[in-house]
């Protein structure tokens, strides 16, 4: 049993929050960096000076002995470049601790080394990464000392964004613009900021560190590429919200301790449905705050696993025939004084303002469908995408029983006159409550789902930053206020307008309503004569990124501008290229080094069997049908390997971007999974001390 843990006491002590910089900044200060963070002031380098100076000095109190600009990059993780706070020594050979306003407010890392797709080149290197003052700095305490941590955007000399805060600052902008817009429609004059709010939900498996060791496929591509199905998989539904073993307990417990004193509301932990699977969730913070802490997270339990002999694997779906890892995005929208814009209240056929609200969400994620699809492009999510409680690859909207027949009210009628109640929920045991249960019922297959008072997007892939969704989000759901705002503003009859508007909406975008099993094939049809995207591959989404509506809606609202744009697309194409290239060099490696000769040599035991059988005077029937059957495997094993060499070696000569990664998919991917079928059927034949490498039974079942 360990120690008491007072989480209030806590909370945050490794954040340079708003009540230490209320302690420690002259008042003068502290007001000019709240309207820095308010409402975007420009804050002065004397003021940043002050900042900085007692941003050290509180590090240093925390033991910090470097800081660095921490940022996101286009590589998939975040970035940092340690330096210390001292100064060139004085003549009596002593140093200074020092911190200036402008170390903190800008840094200058060379963009050419991450991923620009073309904007920066070697010869034109410069980029700068700026303080994002709306996101706390805090310390982090682990094997390389103290460190204060600062938040920043990373753009490039010439102002291109290369990472994935910076369009996230800009399409919050555009959100709280044309939201102010929308509620002073309906009369609201005291909402100075309207702003996403967002709560992701983290998947991930844990596994044994000295078996992951043992796995080059784990080590190199985050996924087991390949891997027998044991005897038990999921089937029994006994690991999901199952007692947690002692083992993983106890790294929850260190994982919930380094994330609250970083800020981080972690708040619910649980056993997922996969063994071996489990999941964090923090409570909602502001949009670019939870973009960070979700990174947080992540960095998080790679570490404390690491500490405590486990491995956390984040990838969409490290083991086939059990479920795969995504990551929830919860989003909703919220006033500065706390209102909830899609609280639909008790009767919400009477609520105008978020029955136009909801009109504009379907208007949203309708005409942008491809573009929120692509936000979760991922290669390994098309490993996860359309089955194990994964949503399809077609993006569809669920609204509930209570907020579809309000839809079908309006599209029918033009007006809706009542809303279906939730009923009280009889247990049929005196000795249990009755309560009110929701009247609305959960659709585990759909993409998009409203969830009482937000939006659920479980599309996200589990390892991926939320930060791309999330600007589609904003800036697609901006776009259909500023859409809204833009009639209504000038019409004679506002109530009129309003009624109209919603029915208009209604109708033209029903179609991307649906509530049925997002897994059938029927859906699919259905889908198709509805006129709705079916993306089922990341090369398929990627184009979505550069299309004249998605390149409009960005450049209307100041997110992206189009070269912005198309060097994203370049890196997506090329990412997919390098993974795919990666985990076939990976398999080729494993079966060519490991699984060839372990098979080899076992099928040389057996060979031997049978001759001892036969010299004993009996007929080794047994032992000749197994010789055969895996002698044949291994025919299949290395002629599937020489085609898989023959199709990578093809893919690195063709032309890099769109067509290297169409290849991939349509060549290797196929190769891969021909390669894996006789190998995961050999697994179930080689004996386990001849089998060169951890099973999953191995993997999942002894942690």
């Amino acid at each position: 049993m360990g120690e008491f843990m007072n989480v209030a006491a806590i909370f945050g002590e490794n954040v340079f929050n708003d009540t230490v910089m209320q302690e420690r900044l002259p008042k003068k200060v502290y007001k000019d960096l709240k309207k820095t963070i308010e409402e975007g002031k420009e804050l002065d380098l004397e003021t940043a000076d002050v900042i900085a100076h007692e941003m050290k000095e509180w590090a240093i109190e925390k033991g910090a002995t470097h800081y660095t600009h921490w940022f996101q990059p286009l590589t998939g993780v975040t970035a940092e470049k340690h330096d210390s706070f001292i100064s060139a020594p004085m003549a009596n050979g002593k140093v200074l601790m020092s911190f200036s306003g402008k170390e903190l407010i800008k840094g200058e890392p060379d963009a050419s080394s991450f991923p620009s797709g073309g904007l920066r080149a070697t010869f034109e290197a410069r980029g700068y990464t700026a303080w994002d003052c709306t996101s706390p700095a805090f310390v982090k305490k682990d094997e390389a000392g103290c460190i204060l941590y600062i938040p920043t955007a990373f753009c490039s000399y010439t102002g291109e964004a290369l990472d994935q805060k910076t369009p996230l600052l800009r399409s919050m902008e555009a959100i709280n613009t044309q939201g102010l817009r929308f509620l002073r429609l309906f009369g609201n004059t005291t909402a100075k900021r309207v702003k996403a709010s967002v709560g992701a939900e983290q998947e991930y498996f844990l596994v044994d560190r000295e078996k992951y060791l043992q796995r080059k496929d784990l080590i190199f591509t985050g996924r087991t590429l390949f891997g027998a199905m044991p005897p038990k998989g999921q089937e029994l539904d006994d690991h999901y919200f199952g007692s947690l073993r002692n083992r993983i307990a106890a790294f929850m417990k260190t994982t919930n301790e380094e994330l609250w004193k970083l800020g981080v509301t972690a708040k619910t932990q649980h056993n997922e449905a996969a063994p071996a699977q489990h999941e964090l969730a923090p409570i909602y913070m502001e949009c670019n705050v939870a973009v960070d802490h979700n990174q947080l997270i992540m960095e998080t339990l790679k570490k404390v696993a690491s500490r405590q002999g486990l491995h956390c694997l984040l990838h969409e779906k490290p083991f086939a025939g059990v479920n795969g890892s995504g990551k929830h995005d919860n989003w909703s929208l919220i006033t500065d004084d706390g209102k909830n814009l899609f609280d639909p209240g008790k009767t919400p056929h009477e609520n105008i303002q978020f029955l136009l609200l909801m009109m504009c969400m379907l208007r949203a994620v309708d005409k942008h469908a491809a573009l929120l699809r692509e936000s979760a492009a991922d290669p390994g999510n098309e490993e996860r995408l359309g089955a194990a409680e994964a949503p399809p690859a077609i993006i569809s909207i669920f609204l509930g029983e209570q907020l579809e027949d309000v839809l079908e009210q309006l599209v029918s009628t033009g007006t809706a006159t009542h809303s279906i109640k939730g009923s009280v929920l009889e247990t049929g045991v005196r000795t249990l409550p009755d309560f009110t249960k929701d009247a609305t019922d959960r659709n585990r297959t759909s993409p998009f789902a409203f969830t009482g008072n937000k939006w659920e997007f479980r599309m996200v892939g589990s390892r991926d930053s939320v930060g791309g969704p999330n600007v589609v989000l904003n800036t697609i759901v901006a776009d259909a206020l500023c859409d809204a705002c833009d009639e209504l503003e000038k019409a004679e009859d506002f109530d009129q307008a309003v009624h109209d508007l919603i029915k208009r909406y209604a109708t033209e975008h029903q179609r991307i309503v649906f509530s049925g099993n997002g897994y059938s094939q029927e859906w699919v049809e259905e889908a198709k004569r509805r006129g709705l995207p079916n993306l089922p591959s990341m090369v398929d989404a990627i184009p979505a990124l550069v299309s004249e509506e998605s390149v409009r809606v960005f450049e209307k609202f100041g997110v992206f501008r189009r070269a912005e744009l198309e060097s994203r697309m370049e890196i997506k194409y090329e990412a997919y290229a390098k993974v795919i290239n990666i985990e076939a060099k990976t398999m080729i490696d494993i079966a060519r080094k490991q699984i060839l000769p372990a098979v080899m040599n076992y099928t040389k035991t057996v060979a031997e069997t049978v001759v001892a059988v036969r010299g004993a005077g009996a007929e080794p029937l047994v032992q000749m049908e197994v010789l055969t059957e895996t002698n044949n495997l291994l025919k299949e094993v290395k002629d599937a390997l020489v085609h898989l060499e023959e199709v990578t070696e093809e893919a690195g000569k063709r032309a890099e971007g769109c067509e290297q990664a169409h290849y991939y998919h349509d060549e290797v991917v196929p190769a891969m999974k021909a390669l894996r079928e006789p190998v995961d059927h050999l697994e179930m034949i080689v004996s386990k001390d001849m089998w060169p490498m951890p099973s999953y039974s191995d993997l999942l079942f002894e942690v």
